[in-house]
């Protein structure tokens, strides 16, 4: 049976969670897995120490300079030759069922260029993340799609790989509508894909509440997507519709936010209105 998807994990300083990454990866069926693990510059001995291990056991490790994300993913596309990827950070769990469905996925249309899936929050926090139904509007407006998605290698190399963003956190974002905006499609799977550990030390956690990089971020896709995308556009409109209407606008948003059966009843019973679009 031949290999059929690779899990590239790009390590950075965290050769204490391999393990446990690797672990949930050996449950699975590893006839149809590679596993290549990007060392994206390590500097730290512990990572070091247990890169060289891993090595001795038999892992791919491909060493680089530190370059970022996006760039030890797309290290790891170009040095695979399986028909689909999936991207996993080395602090972060696989569900092994997830992998043989997502495969007989693609597999059978091959319209579908990403299964993505919910996934378990462990650590920090724990819960369930369920993203729900693929929507491009939704994803114009921002990311809602983990990078812990399985991928067809052709649709990633057709639409360019990874962009290598200065400001790391978003490459999978990127991604997605690239393969959005070429006309590939998704398909959500609705059951657990992989777990994610919460941190408060987060690489997203520490991006998100940078505001000076959340404004770069959001000027930085508005310049490369400037056909597509317009945040300001849904900014202006919301404060269009508040000045306009504003205790209308509130009570819309209270009884959405704190009484949503009572909202939808109302919304079927034609009393409210179900957005503000078209004012």
């Amino acid at each position: 049976m031949s290999k059929r998807v690779t899990i590239i994990i790009p390590c950075y300083n965290q050769g204490h969670y391999l393990a446990e990454a690797l672990q949930s990866i050996a449950v699975a069926n590893m006839e149809l897995i590679d596993v290549l693990i990007v060392n994206d510059g390590s500097t730290n001995d512990e990572t070091k120490s247990i890169l060289n291990k891993l090595h001795q056991e038999g892992f791919t490790i491909i060493n680089q300079e530190n370059q970022g994300l996006g760039a030890a993913r797309n290290a790891g596309i170009m040095a695979s030759n399986t028909d689909y990827i999936l991207p996993l950070d080395a602090d972060n769990k696989i569900i092994s069922s997830f992998i043989e469905r997502a495969i007989n996925i693609l597999d059978h249309d091959l319209s579908y260029a990403v299964v993505f899936s919910n996934a378990n929050y462990f650590g920090d926090k724990t819960g369930i993340l369920k993203p729900g139904k693929f929507n491009l509007q939704r994803l114009m407006l921002g990311n809602y799609i983990d990078a812990c998605a399985m991928i067809r290698r052709s649709a990633i190399c057709q639409v360019g790989l990874y962009d290598k963003m200065r400001i790391m956190g978003y490459e999978d974002w990127d991604l997605w509508l690239k393969l959005a905006f070429n006309g590939y499609e998704f398909y959500y799977l609705n059951e657990l894909g992989f777990e994610y550990r919460v941190r408060k030390d987060s690489m997203m956690k520490n991006v998100n509440e940078n505001t000076d990089r959340q404004n770069e971020i959001e000027t930085y896709f508005l310049e490369k997507y400037a056909d597509k995308l317009d945040f300001r556009f849904v900014f202006d409109h919301v404060v269009y519709q508040i000045k306009k209407k504003p205790l209308l606008f509130l009570k819309h948003i209270f009884l959405k936010k704190y009484f949503p059966k009572y909202f939808s009843r109302l919304i079927g019973k034609n009393k409210i209105r179900k957005h503000f679009i078209y004012d």
